[in-house]
């Protein structure tokens, strides 16, 4: 079903050919548009009810992928892998390579929250994965070009002893040789550019100050500060198993 307004319909066909989808290929341009119709736009007719489905779609993608091509890993070492890959921060990147915020309709007080630019880019992105499954209820649209990028991501985070996920990493270490747990403290700052803020977190242990690190969200500057503590416990402590 083509949509009735030709200038949304040629911004969608854009999108579509940017993720490398043949033309012919049969896509429901409603749900397509539905997907990147902010709730600031509409409170009834918006992405978060595909965004819902979408959530379970980008799993089972990365759940397939993962299977195929290393069907001999462990469950958990699964689990962790997909926890990664269908975070928010992974999602947004993804969602910020096809620059999908172009194609999202909302409001001048959505385009002003510098902060939610992450969460919208990531939920945008889940709603669109939704749309293109349920135009064919398969994965047929969606793992040709979402799978380079979760096999290039896959590859990083096996690499990385902490699978990118640091708090839990220095969590782990933590609990193991001292018994307990590291302390987060993190401060709002406003920026010097704009009336959005940022917040900077600082993980503690046993009295020391192991890293600082910033971000748009508390949950982002909280990792931050944890990557740069599970890092420089590593470098003092060379011998010991981090993984």
């Amino acid at each position: 079903m083509v949509l009735p307004y030709p200038h949304r319909q040629k911004q969608l066909q854009n999108l579509v050919q940017k993720l490398g989808l043949p033309a012919r290929e049969a896509i429901q341009w409603n749900l397509l548009d539905l997907a990147l119709t902010h709730p600031t736009i509409s409170s009834k007719e918006n992405y978060e009810q595909l965004e819902f489905v979408g959530d379970a779609v980008v799993r089972l993608a990365a759940a397939e992928l993962l299977l195929e091509k290393y069907p001999a890993l462990p469950v958990g070492e699964f689990a962790a892998i997909r926890s990664v890959l269908v975070s928010d921060r992974v999602l947004a990147k993804i969602a910020a390579s096809y620059n999908l915020d172009r194609y999202l309709l909302m409001a001048d007080s959505a385009l002003k929250d510098t902060l939610g630019q992450e969460s919208r880019l990531a939920e945008a992105f889940e709603a669109v994965l939704a749309a293109l499954y349920l135009s064919n209820h398969s994965l047929k649209l969606i793992r040709p070009w979402l799978d380079p990028h979760l096999q290039q991501l896959i590859t990083e985070i096996r690499q990385d002893p902490a699978r990118q996920n640091y708090k839990a990493a220095l969590q782990e270490w933590s609990q193991s040789r001292y018994k307990t747990l590291p302390e987060y403290r993190v401060t709002q700052e406003e920026q010097k550019h704009g009336a959005s803020h940022r917040f900077v977190a600082e993980v503690w242990l046993r009295g020391e100050r192991l890293g600082q690190g910033s971000g748009r969200s508390i949950k982002a500057a909280e990792q931050e500060a944890a990557q740069a503590a599970f890092q420089s416990v590593r470098a003092a402590y060379p011998t010991e198993e981090m993984e």
